[in-house]
């Protein structure tokens, strides 16, 4: 491993200028930080995503940019030379006025990701400007020179060992020289079209680069000191972990937890890259370590909800004793791209989840197509508004008598698809959106405020 450090910063954290102060101020306590990786400032990726959908009325396009100029304007013009900067991000601008126009005829996700990357590019100029005049040799990197991907806009996919000689030929240099300021987030295919990795993206761009550099650790962050036993906005009483294994982190990231990126981890776990959360507005706070191998793993470690939950459920008597039913149900899946997340099933029906994380958001949909496809094999049942709890732990499997501690504080709510054993970390389950926070704020009462 190297001396070099890796840090990322998200959308609050670049709010405005006192936010990007604070990130600069982190930056310059660390001698070994050389890489900073940063979102788009807060709410400017929502304004860019509605821009993408296809706004037809030019007054409300005209109305969302000149909101997005003020967010970056309001920064500029806290900063000592402004002309330089201001240029850039207009000029971008200009760039984003267009690909609304061209999004009001017919939107894509080409185009999506054209339009969503310009946050990440504006950041980085202003964050780059106001370094400078800390007096930090600050220099700004185009990341889409080298986070290959593939074409598969709207949720790329990097193209690592390509990502790694790039990496390695033309990063590696100037962060030698250099504080390297780049985006998260996005890259481009080998055509050299934009591309984006999902949304909270910037995690998983930062883990990739950390790896590809051979870094010796990797900072995010955020709005909160560390990761906590759940969101303490929805449970007061949340407290903080001071240290998470890596499978732990993972479960909580793909399960829901906000704070890091599904996809986070796995670049950090393969070369063994210790990753510290920490809050960009209270770095005196602390935060967590997630690492291989951690002194303490507790029996429940912390509770996740994802929301924007979609359950399918296929019905068949022809199912009873069957032979490739299953098989031929994920091979109509596999052929229009949809991906399965959670399953179950019955001796006549097989319940799955889909979730979306490309940029588009709101509740992943089954194309009709599908459905018709699938409506040739067995009846076919579409629910939405669904929110996913999952438990995670260690050793849950090996405890007699705790899910009657978990299902007993839930006797009230009607839970749906529930989840367990192909994990040894996790327990998890379906519940209605509207008593989603309820069941995180009982389950935690119950499990976590007793001790």
């Amino acid at each position: 491993m190297s001396a070099l450090n890796v840090a990322k910063f998200g959308g609050t954290s670049v709010a405005n200028f006192e936010a990007m102060s604070c990130c600069s101020a982190i930056i310059e306590q660390n001698p070994q930080t050389k890489l900073v990786v940063i979102s788009a400032c807060s709410g400017v990726t929502n304004l860019l995503v509605e821009l993408a959908s296809g706004i037809q009325v030019p007054e409300e396009r005209q109305a969302i940019i000149k909101k997005l100029a003020e967010i970056h304007h309001s920064i500029i013009e806290q900063l000592s030379n402004t002309t330089t900067v201001a240029a850039e991000v207009n000029a971008i601008l200009e760039s984003v006025a267009s690909a609304a126009e061209a999004a009001s005829f017919q939107t894509s996700k080409k185009l999506t990701d054209h339009l969503v990357a310009c946050g990440e590019l504006m950041s980085t100029h202003i964050l780059t400007q106001l370094m400078r005049e800390r007096g930090v040799d600050a220099q700004r990197f185009d990341i889409r020179q080298v986070m290959r991907t593939d074409a598969h806009y709207g949720r790329a996919e990097p193209q690592v060992e390509e990502l790694k000689q790039l990496a390695q030929k033309q990063l590696l240099p100037l962060c030698q020289q250099h504080v390297v300021i780049t985006q998260g987030f996005i890259g481009s295919d080998e055509q050299g079209n934009t591309t984006t990795l999902g949304r909270g993206g910037s995690d998983y761009s930062a883990a990739l680069l950390a790896e590809s550099l051979q870094a010796c650790g990797l900072e995010i962050w955020t709005d909160v000191p560390g990761i906590y036993t759940t969101d303490p906005r929805i449970a007061p009483k949340a407290s903080p972990i001071a240290e998470i294994s890596f499978s732990e982190a993972s479960e909580m990231a793909n399960f829901g937890a906000k704070i890091l990126h599904p996809s986070t981890l796995v670049p950090a776990l393969r070369h063994g890259i210790p990753v510290f959360v920490g809050s960009s507005k209270e770095p005196e706070k602390g935060g967590t370590w997630i690492r291989q191998e951690v002194e303490s793993s507790p029996l429940f470690r912390a509770l996740a909800l994802r929301c924007n939950q979609t359950m399918v459920t296929l019905r068949s008597a022809k199912m009873f004793h069957a032979y490739g039913f299953l098989a031929k149900v994920f091979e109509i899946l596999a052929k229009h791209k949809i991906s399965v997340d959670l399953i179950t099933t019955s001796e006549i029906s097989v319940s799955l989840t889909l979730d979306k994380t490309d940029t588009s958001g709101g509740n992943p949909e089954l194309p009709q197509a599908v459905r018709e496809e699938l409506a040739e094999l067995c009846t076919v049942e579409v629910e939405h508004d669904l929110c996913l709890v999952a438990l995670i732990g260690n050793k849950m499997k090996e405890r007699p008598g705790y899910a009657k501690q978990v299902f007993g504080a839930l006797e009230t709510f009607n839970l749906r698809m529930i989840c367990y054993g192909a994990s040894a970390h996790n327990l998890c389950f379906l519940v209605n959106s509207n008593d989603a926070k309820q069941v995180i704020q009982k389950l935690h009462h119950e499990l976590f405020e007793q001790a």
